[in-house]
């Protein structure tokens, strides 16, 4: 980077945490804490949580998921909309009525101890395992750029993460948010222009579309029925509105930001922000990844955009006749976009057809050789071969002008404090209000409980920081981190659902049926090839037949009522 990119992200960086500082200022009660004193206004909540959703992930893996599979993945997010509705109906009114810190705590309200017990465990584990990975992306980052190590990255990020989310709570967190969700937009909208100016003079906005269209870079939308597809139409409107009602509605990383708002209706406004805004912002980025896509068609990548990867089998024997491969079949591929983007500007259907044949099967080459460097370094030990995480990084790092590369760059970074803030902000409230003050301490004074808070915000800043090492063996991040939601977020929805709408349910009934639910889930993933979306939709109903089968074998009479 140049020294305006290095001024563009420190400026940034400094500018977060000193907001975040100031804002958070006057939190002296664990209620102000942990709760904002509940005076978060609609558009703060808001844009709060599509930053906590929208992490550093969003951005380095998302844009190099379209690039190798195309915009598929924005039907991930199609059932944001409808769940969004339905938690505005639902969840937010019950939980603000009831008065509580946290999502689980309501379930002892409805069940008992030991069922608030499990689901607040199973939120730390589940929770725990995805901080780590979104904390190394960024990490990512400056491997690329200046190949320092990650621990060093993390370190850093972590530190100031934990710098203001420790001394000014849950308001710090959401303002700063507020800020960097404006940076992260700053940050798309540059990406994508910039994208589009770099294309080749000859190439034409339309006929970049055509290029990747042809290619499969443009398939948003596959109404293909299939279990074992992770990205089509009923995948995501399905098992993505599952996910999403799980992971708005009872992770308490989301939970927590609209139980800061003023009143009801403040905090249903906030949700119904993301279900309009949400697929618009996420079709973007990928449309952004297929840009790079068609920029790189042209001008020729790397064979492995994982530099680290690459130097290391450019000392394996055999390699230059892998490169030399490489080389052709990306000269037969630009060779054949030409001839399509020629017959597409004489008119003539049948040529232009015949032209997208050709393109098709340069295109399938071009992908045979990038598999074939896959196993080539495999076979000689060398792992990393994964580079979808490194598309976009070297994009912008190798062919965007000074100060826009700094400008990406603090999004990226803005992304990843405020999706770590809020995930280690929920992590301590849920540690204090769940587990310690609930099984430890009951009858501690509100400035021990604080002085809780704020020691547990510490402990999982600095476990984040640890596990954060474990990223770069994961492969495509934003991947990871959903398959990690999927495998709790069936059990706690459904234990949810049995709370809200089953009045009779039981309460050991209720904590049965998680348990349940949690196997069926570890089940379908051992011993079948079902996507992981469907684990959402599988361990809620598992959980919610379980909850009504077992309460109607035993009586009632611990029932409890909502």
């Amino acid at each position: 980077m140049r020294p305006l990119d290095w001024a563009v992200l420190a400026g940034s960086l400094v500018a977060v945490v000193w907001y975040g500082l100031r804002r958070g200022r006057g939190t002296d009660t664990v209620g102000k804490y942990l709760l904002a004193g509940k005076t978060m206004p609609w558009y703060a909540m808001a844009l709060s949580i599509m930053a906590t959703q929208a992490s550093a992930i969003t951005f380095i893996s998302t844009t190099g998921q379209a690039y190798v599979d195309g915009m598929r993945f924005v039907q991930f997010y199609f059932g944001l909309p409808l769940a969004m509705i339905l938690l505005s109906v639902t969840a937010v009114p019950i939980f603000h009525r009831a008065g509580v810190y946290t999502a689980y705590e309501y379930l002892e309200h409805r069940f008992d101890a030991k069922t608030r017990f499990l689901v607040s465990l199973i939120f730390l584990i589940q929770r725990g395992l995805a901080v780590g990975v979104a904390l190394y992306a960024p990490a990512v980052v400056l491997t690329v750029i200046l190949g320092w190590p990650d621990r060093i990255t993390t370190l850093v990020m972590g530190s100031l993460v934990v710098l203001y989310t420790t001394l000014g709570g849950i308001k710090a967190v959401t303002w700063t948010d507020f800020q960097q969700m404006l940076i992260m937009f700053a940050g798309i909208v540059a990406a994508l222009v910039t994208a589009i100016a770099l294309l080749p003079d000859h190439v034409s906005f339309l006929e970049a579309l055509t290029l990747a269209g042809a290619a499969g870079r443009l398939n948003a939308v596959t109404t293909n029925f299939d279990w074992n597809d992770r990205y089509n139409l009923w995948s995501g409107l399905i098992g993505g509105m599952f996910l999403a009602l799980s992971y708005f509605g009872c992770d308490q990383s989301q939970v927590q930001r609209y139980l800061t708002g003023k009143s009801i209706a403040q905090s249903r406004l906030s949700l119904l922000f993301n279900a309009v805004a949400k697929v618009p912002m996420q079709f973007f980025i990928l449309f952004t990844g297929a840009i790079v896509f068609v920029f790189y068609i042209f001008e020729r990548p790397p064979l492995l955009f994982q530099p680290v990867t690459l130097e290391k089998l450019q000392r394996q024997e055999g390699f230059g006749a892998l490169q030399a491969r490489y080389e052709s079949a990306f000269a037969a591929r630009r060779e054949a976009a030409e001839r399509l983007l020629e017959a597409r500007a004489n008119g003539d259907g049948a040529l232009q057809a015949e032209r997208v044949r050709e393109y098709r099967q340069a295109e399938q080459a071009f992908e045979a050789v990038r598999r074939q460097t896959a196993e080539f370094a495999e076979s000689r030990g060398v792992s990393g071969a994964n580079d979808t995480n490194y598309i976009f990084l070297t994009f912008v790092t190798r062919y965007m002008p000074a100060g826009v590369v700094g400008l990406i760059m603090a999004a990226i970074f803005a992304a990843a404090m405020s999706s770590i803030s809020a995930e280690i902000n929920s992590l301590a409230t849920v540690t204090v209000v769940d587990i310690y003050r609930r099984h430890f301490r009951p009858e501690a004074d509100d400035r021990h409980y604080l002085r809780a808070a704020k020691a547990a915000t510490v402990f999982w800043g600095a476990y984040a920081v640890l596990t954060a090492e474990f990223g770069s063996s994961l492969g495509a991040l934003i991947e990871a981190v959903n398959m990690v939601g999927s495998f709790f977020y069936g059990g706690m929805l459904g234990v949810f659902i049995l709370a809200f709408y089953f009045p009779r349910v039981t309460a050991n009934a209720a904590f049965a049926a998680v348990l349940a639910g949690e196997a069926a889930i570890f089940l379908t993933w051992r011993l079948t090839g079902v996507s992981f979306l469907w684990y959402n939709v599988i361990g809620c109903l598992v959980v919610i037949l379980t909850g009504v089968l077992l309460s109607r074998l035993r009586p009632t009479r611990n029932l409890r009522n909502a």
